[in-house]
């Protein structure tokens, strides 16, 4: 699944390691893949989210294509989108965090992964925030507790009471008893049921006083949003280079993905086979320099297999030429990240980005999906 849904590239994180209250900005494009799964809902409704062990940080900003990214939307398979998010230290210590898109029915959808220290105390964590009427709140996290504590208390206190006016009189097996021998009306006297209509009432009134209470302290409301976000995706590249997939194995014993690929430069220029990115991992065809300078220092490394990506015909593929390549990603981390469960899925099918570079350094980003063969056998 990882292999054929969002596709994350260009990350970068501001920085590895921050204190309590300090800012981490986390930035990058991602492209949903077109041979989205058929098991999987189509992203009709997505949120941009982050992955992490618990509420170890704040989001406090969500940016898509420069839009707010607050709640959720529809995005469209086979496009890009930019995003940014802006996180805050809220709990110290080493968190692994990853971009993250939420799709109705299909789950999260995680980006690579990158640790991130947090340090200080968590004590010291504030979250302030300005309302539209210009109320200073110091700290989100706090504000209104005392009222929410009182609330809770005050209800806890009234079930309390409501049920220990039941709990004085005999239970279970006298009762059993009562009703046995047809005396089910001395079990409830005059006086519960006087006792249960001033209860009813008072819950009431109290509702209605707090109601009331509520709108005189807080006259300015605005109810919890439940439109959706409608953005743009970024504009699509003129220069294409189009893949077919001609025969894709997995070599098992040899943790092996051979690629054997169909390309057509419909571009104007000539263009290199530079990366193989899927599912977090980046093989580099360390060869093609502009692909090797594209390894943002900040994007762990454990998501590069030093082995890189081993391209049999490695010469420039001339504007409208056709040609097969053969390329090969070899590593341990296909059972690292757990990827290789494509050999149990009854579609197996394999996915992924191919950039390719110009002499110049640009960038064309090319799909390859289609099926793969797992070959049990050492080759």
């Amino acid at each position: 699944m990882r292999m054929r849904t969002a596709h994350f590239y260009d990350l970068h994180w501001s920085t590895t390691k921050t204190e309590v209250n300090g800012d981490i900005v986390v930035t990058g494009k991602f492209r949903l893949f077109s041979d989205w799964p058929k098991n999987l809902p189509a992203p009709e409704r997505s949120f941009l989210g982050n992955g992490t062990p618990g509420p170890v940080l704040a989001r406090t900003e969500s940016w898509i294509n420069g839009e707010p990214a607050i709640q959720s939307g529809r995005l469209e398979l086979d496009r890009d989108y930019e995003f940014k998010t802006v996180l805050k230290g809220r709990i110290p210590g080493k968190h692994h965090v990853h971009p993250m898109i939420n799709v109705e029915g299909a789950g999260p959808l995680l980006g690579p992964g990158s640790w991130l220290e947090v340090t200080g105390n968590a004590a010291d964590f504030k979250l302030p925030a300005t309302t539209i009427d210009g109320t200073q709140i110091e700290n989100l996290e706090t504000w209104g507790m005392g009222t929410v504590k009182t609330v809770h208390i005050g209800w806890y206190i009234a079930a309390l009471v409501f049920m220990l006016w039941w709990l004085r009189k005999p239970l279970l097996m006298p009762r059993a008893v009562a009703l046995q021998a047809g005396n089910e009306e001395e079990l409830v006297t005059r006086g519960d049921r006087l006792w249960g209509a001033a209860f009813g009432i008072a819950t009431v009134v109290v509702v209605i006083w707090g109601a009331n209470w509520a709108e005189a302290t807080y006259p300015r409301t605005i109810p919890l949003q439940g439109g959706e976000f409608n953005v743009e995706p970024l504009p699509m590249d003129n220069r294409t280079v189009s893949v077919r997939v001609r025969r894709a194995t997995y070599d098992v014993p040899g943790r092996s993905m051979k690629l054997k690929l169909e390309l057509t430069n419909d571009g104007d220029k000539p263009v290199s086979i530079g990366e193989f990115a899927t599912a977090g991992l980046r093989f580099i065809n360390k060869s093609v320099p502009a692909a090797v300078a594209a390894i943002d220092p900040t994007f762990p490394m454990d998501l590069v297999p030093p082995s890189g990506l081993q391209v049999a015909d490695s010469r420039p593929l001339a504007p409208g030429e056709t040609r097969l390549i053969e390329m090969e990603a070899t590593d341990a981390a296909w059972e690292a990240e757990r990827l290789t469960s494509l050999l149990n899925d009854p579609d197996n099918r394999v996915g992924g980005l191919l950039f390719l570079y110009d002499a110049d350094g640009e960038r064309v980003i090319a799909n390859v999906s289609g099926p793969i063969v797992p070959v049990f056998t050492k080759s």
